[in-house]
């Protein structure tokens, strides 16, 4: 089940979160800790106002509420809305024998016990939460982890607890996010999403129902995502997951916060991950991981799409072909012969070797000077300190592959001294926003743009095929943008 949080402060509020989200949602949390004190005396009453269940909670601030009241006057108003048809209520694991559980007995309304844990996660998880269910109501654990390690436990949670059949297991925050998404495979009996979050990596019902198809996963859905560190900004899941549905292709897309990309295998072994793209800083750390891989990985030593091939994990590299493809007519008729790299990480080395297998002079500028000087070697380019890059301006070419300048850096430049010309080709790799301070400036001067988006889709195009078997759609081609800011 979807359940939509509502975080209204008024009963009117409430219902036009509702009518908005319905088509999406299974039932509500009705939130009367939100609730303006003028609106409390009325939430009993919420129920019959919506044709889903509803889940009552008051949630105090310890629990990341904003009831502020004493214990008691919660206790009070909680039992004094369960006069209300509500379906379930929310009480916490640490609230003994209270008036308001003895109420929601007498009136058959199930009761949730919840723990929240915001800073991380109990290590007796999985006693809580067969301790609570063996009492007949429902856990409900939402914590925080820290780390991948953290993540495969969750995900353990649903072959270890098998025996409980009702509960609710969620992670908070970056590395919990994979949790909420795919709920079924940690054995949640639900999800939840808000318009307005009101806890740590919640996302809109819209983007759970039709972006991620959350609710149609099963023990056949193909798993794929995208990792790295940060990794949620990613447009990537926009790009792959109408992909799949449009060729009604039983997989989902999902990102994956990753500290360690041991950790990670591990799980992807855990829950058959078939295949995922790979971006910032793991490019070059997957590479102890595969089986097999490309001549263009081989070459270049940075793998950005890695698929489960019988027994052993492929890697290939997508961002080669995604970068170069738009510069090839300006190669061949030779505008382009020189450029300047801005950057010396993973996503640098593809396009360094890019451009230096289709004859481009390349000199690679790096704060650190020591990593720009191991990739000029490697590629036979030539590489100076990022602060003489002002230096180069003659090129035909700049390229910025560094995250400098990404939300929610987007004040920032990389190159702010550096004097654009008109006759110039500037290629932005960051595609939030789609107008970089860099790229911005560089319009100011008449140069031809080439912006990441493009970029990202190009080559997740190519991805799609590796994970699928099957070409894009190309219908669904049109439909891929990003807002321009």
């Amino acid at each position: 089940m979807i359940c939509l949080v509502l975080s209204g402060s008024t009963i009117e509020e409430n219902i036009s979160q509702f009518k908005r989200n319905r088509e999406y949602v299974d039932l509500v949390e009705f939130r009367i800790d939100l609730l303006d004190e003028s609106s409390r005396g009325l939430a009993s009453k919420f129920p019959d106002m919506v044709d889903l269940p509803v889940i009552l909670t008051c949630r105090r601030q310890s629990d990341g509420g904003k009831y502020v009241g004493s214990e008691k006057s919660r206790g009070a108003l909680l039992e004094s809305c369960l006069d209300g048809n509500f379906a379930y209520v929310d009480i916490e694991d640490d609230i003994k024998r209270s008036a308001a559980e003895l109420k929601a007995r007498e009136r058959k309304i199930r009761i949730i016990r919840s723990r929240h844990d915001f800073t991380g996660m109990p290590s007796d998880i999985f006693h809580r939460i067969s301790k609570i269910a063996a009492k007949g109501d429902i856990p409900k654990m939402a914590v925080t982890p820290q780390s991948v390690l953290d993540l495969i436990t969750l995900f353990r949670v649903k072959t270890e607890l098998a025996d409980v059949g009702e509960k609710i297991v969620l992670g908070m925050g970056d590395f919990g996010f994979p949790s909420r998404i795919l709920y079924k495979r940690v054995g949640s009996m639900l999800t939840y999403c808000a318009d307005t979050p009101v806890a740590p990596g919640q996302i809109s019902a819209q983007k759970m129902k039709e972006l991620y198809r959350a609710d149609t996963v099963d023990d056949r859905t193909h798993i794929f995502g995208v990792i790295g560190n940060p990794v949620l900004h990613s447009f990537s899941p926009e790009i792959q997951n109408p992909g799949f549905k449009g060729i009604n292709f039983n997989a989902i897309y999902v990102p994956f916060h990753v500290d360690s990309v041991r950790s990670f295998f591990i799980l992807a072994e855990m829950i058959k991950i078939s295949g995922v793209s790979v971006t910032v800083p793991h490019k070059q750390n997957v590479l102890p991981y595969l089986g097999k891989i490309t001549r263009e990985v081989k070459q270049i030593g940075s793998c950005n799409t890695v698929v489960r091939a019988k027994n052993l994990w492929m890697g290939t590299n997508t961002d080669y072909y995604g970068f170069v493809d738009p510069l090839l007519v300006d190669i061949d008729n030779k505008t382009i012969q020189s450029a300047l790299v801005v950057g010396a990480g993973g996503a640098a080395r593809s396009v360094v070797w890019a451009l230096r297998n289709h004859g481009c002079k390349v000199t690679i500028v790096n704060r650190n000077v020591d990593r720009a000087r191991s990739l000029a070697l490697e590629t036979m380019a030539a590489f100076d300190s990022l602060d003489n890059a002002k230096h180069y301006e003659h090129v035909d070419l700049i390229v910025q592959t560094t995250s400098v300048g990404m939300i929610p850096d987007s004040e920032s430049d990389p190159i702010p001294d550096f004097n654009f010309t008109k006759d110039q080709t500037v290629y932005e790799l960051v595609y939030r926003p789609k107008y970089t301070k860099m790229l911005d400036r560089a319009r100011k001067s008449g140069c031809k743009l080439l912006f990441g988006i493009d970029m990202l889709i190009r080559q997740g195009k190519l991805q799609f095929e590796s994970f699928t078997g099957y070409h894009y759609p190309k219908r669904l081609e049109q439909t891929l943008h990003l807002e321009e800011d």
